[in-house]
C-alpha cells in the first residue's frame, strides 16, 4: 500500500508491506515467529537531514494485551519504553519495521493503528507530535492456529482523533496536533 501525505507543503509517501514470516532468522527474529506478520514501512520526502525528521506513533489492541483486548494501548519499542516518548521510532526518514509473534498460538486477535507524524523543530523545542498519515494492520489466530495477516489499510483523520484521550494520559509534557483534515489528491 502507498500512503500519502504533506509536511510544510512538500508531498511524501509511506510504502507499507505486510508479509508473512517464512524465514524467521532472516529478519532476527525466533522460529515462532514463522507465519506472523511482518510489517515494513518506508519513507520517501523529498527533505534530508533535520528537515526529514519524522517519528513512528503505534498503539495496539490485542486480546493478550492489558485491556484483554478492549481498548489500544501504547506500544513502544521495547528498549525505550521509559524514554517518555510517544514515538517507537524516529529519526532521518526512519524505516518502520515490526514483527510481533507469540510463543504460543492461541485464539486471538492484534491490531495496530501506526501514524507517521513529525515534532516541528525550532530554536526551543517543544514535545509537540503533528500527525501525517496512519493505516491500521494486524493478524488474528483462530481455534484452529492458523494465522491470519490483516493488510494495512489507511486510517481516517477521526482514528487519530479517538486516540488523543490515551497520548495525552500516557505523555503529559507533549501536546498532539489534530490530524489533518485530507491527503493528497483526497
Amino acid at each position: 500500500m502507498r500512503l500519502p501525505f504533506v509536511r510544510e507543503g512538500r508531498i511524501g509517501s509511506i510504502q507499507v508491506t505486510v508479509e508473512r514470516v517464512e524465514d524467521p532468522a532472516a529478519i532476527g527474529q525466533t522460529a515462532e515467529a514463522r507465519d506472523f506478520p511482518c510489517l515494513t514501512a518506508h519513507i520517501a520526502y523529498p527533505a534530508r537531514g533535520y528537515g526529514a525528521l519524522f517519528g513512528w506513533v503505534q498503539l495496539v489492541r490485542s486480546t493478550d494485551g492489558a485491556s484483554a483486548g478492549a481498548e489500544f494501548e501504547m506500544d513502544p519499542f521495547p528498549l525505550f519504553a521509559e524514554a517518555g516518548s510517544p514515538y517507537c521510532y524516529f529519526g532521518v526518514a526512519p524505516t518502520l519495521f515490526d514483527s510481533p509473534a507469540r510463543y504460543t498460538r492461541a485464539p486471538m486477535t492484534w491490531l495496530a493503528h501506526t501514524f507517521l507524524a513529525w515534532t516541528p523543530m525550532a530554536e526551543t523545542i517543544e514535545p509537540h507530535v503533528v500527525p501525517l498519515a496512519g493505516f491500521s494492520w494486524g493478524f488474528s489466530i483462530d481455534h484452529t492456529r492458523t494465522i491470519a495477516l490483516r493488510q494495512a489499510r489507511p486510517l481516517a483523520p477521526a482514528d487519530w482523533t479517538a486516540h488523543l484521550p490515551l497520548l495525552t494520559e500516557q505523555h503529559p509534557t507533549w501536546t498532539f496536533a489534530p490530524a489533518p483534515e485530507r491527503t493528497p489528491g483526497g
